[in-house]
C-alpha cells in the first residue's frame, strides 16, 4: 500500500504465523521485548504479559491502546480500522496487529474492481476494499498493522515521516534475525506505464525492501482530526500470489508473527516515547464496526464501486 485515499474470528494460520490474540483491558504500561516473553501465543483468551512502567503519562497525553486481534474476515478487519480512526478523532490513539481468516484480496480505495481480471491467481479469493489507496494486496501469510493517531500528536503531522518512522522500526526489528532490509528510495515513474495490479509489485518512497523485493508497505487515510496508517509485512509466499516472495523465501528464516510484534513494539515505543496500554474494542466501537460491515465493507456496492 502507499497512497491516501467485520465479521468472525478464526483459529489456525499458515506456516510462519502465529494465532491472533485480543488482550483484555488493563492499566497503562510501557511495552518492551522483556514484556512479551514465554510461551504465550496470540490466541484469543490468553493473557499478553507485559512489564509495567512506574512512570505516569501527563493528564494531557494521548492514550494509545494496543490490540492484538485473532484472525478475522476482510470486512471486519477494515471496519475495525475505520472505527479506530474515528476514535482517534476523539483523542484515543491505537495500534492494532491482526491477520486474516482466509486469503483475501484488498483493493486500494481508487483501484477499479475490474482490474482483478489482471490477476488470475487470486480469482477465487474473497475481496474487500480498503479506506486507503494504493494497489491490491493479497492477505495470507503476512501480518497486518494499523496505527490510528489523533491529529494533535506529533507523529501525525508529517505524512512521509510517519511512513518512515514505522518502517524504520520494522527494519531495526528484522536485524534481530540477521536480516538487512532497507527503505526504498523515490522511484522514477513512467507516465505512460500502467502500474502493476499488486501493491507489492509497485515501489514508493519508504517501502521496505529486501534486496529488490518489497516485503512491507503502508498506506494512509487522513481526516481532519486523525490519521490512519495501515500496512502489511509479507512473512511468506501465498499460493494466491505466487509471484511475491516473502521473508521466508528470501532469507530462509521463518519468523513467527508474535516474535515480530515483540521486537517491533520495542522499537516503536522506545525512542518514539509512545505509551501503549493493553486494550480491546469498547462496546460502542464494536457496534460501530458491525454497522460498517453491514453498510460498507461487507457490501458489494462498496467493494466493487466504492458505494456509488
Amino acid at each position: 500500500m502507499k497512497a491516501e485515499g467485520g465479521g468472525g474470528r478464526g483459529e489456525g494460520l499458515a506456516p510462519c504465523h502465529s494465532d491472533g490474540h485480543q488482550p483484555g483491558t488493563g492499566h497503562r504500561r510501557r511495552w518492551s521485548r522483556a514484556a512479551l516473553v514465554g510461551e504465550e501465543s496470540l490466541r484469543g483468551g490468553e493473557i499478553l504479559r507485559c512489564a509495567q512502567d512506574d512512570r505516569h503519562a501527563q493528564d494531557d497525553a494521548i492514550s494509545f491502546r494496543l490490540l492484538v486481534d485473532p484472525p478475522a474476515d476482510g470486512p471486519w478487519n477494515m471496519a475495525v480500522d475505520q472505527a479506530l480512526l474515528e476514535s482517534a478523532e476523539r483523542g484515543q490513539g491505537g495500534l492494532r496487529f491482526y491477520q486474516w481468516q482466509q486469503p483475501t484480496l484488498s483493493f486500494g480505495y481508487f483501484q477499479p474492481y475490474e482490474d482483478r481480471r489482471r490477476h488470475p491467481a487470486s480469482a477465487r479469493c474473497l475481496a474487500v476494499r480498503r479506506p486507503s489507496g494504493g494497489g491490491a494486496i493479497l492477505h495470507d501469510r503476512e501480518i497486518t498493522y494499523s496505527l490510528a493517531i489523533p491529529a494533535r500528536h506529533p507523529m501525525a503531522a508529517h505524512r512521509l515521516e510517519l511512513y518512515r518512522s514505522v518502517h524504520l522500526a520494522l527494519i531495526e526489528t528484522l536485524t534481530d534475525w540477521g536480516i538487512r532490509a532497507s527503505l526504498c528510495s523515490p522511484p522514477v515513474h513512467s507516465s505512460s506505464a500502467q502500474e502493476p495490479f499488486l501493491c507489492f509489485q509497485r515501489r514508493a518512497a519508504g517501502d521496505v525492501l529486501l534486496g529488490e523485493a518489497k516485503i512491507a508497505g503502508s498506506a494512509q487515510r487522513r481526516l481532519r482530526g486523525a490519521v490512519l496508517q495501515h500496512g502489511s509485512v509479507l512473512l511468506g509466499r501465498s499460493v494466491a500470489a505466487p509471484e511475491l516472495p516473502g521473508i521466508a523465501e528470501l532469507t530462509g528464516r521463518c519468523i513467527e508473527a508474535r516474535e515480530l510484534i515483540r521486537g517491533w513494539l520495542d522499537r516503536l515505543s522506545g525512542p518514539r516515547q509512545i505509551d501503549w496500554h493493553q486494550g480491546a474494542l469498547c462496546d460502542p466501537e464494536r457496534t460501530r464496526a458491525a454497522e460498517l460491515v453491514a453498510t460498507k465493507y461487507g457490501a458489494r456496492v462498496w467493494t466493487e464501486n466504492r458505494g456509488r
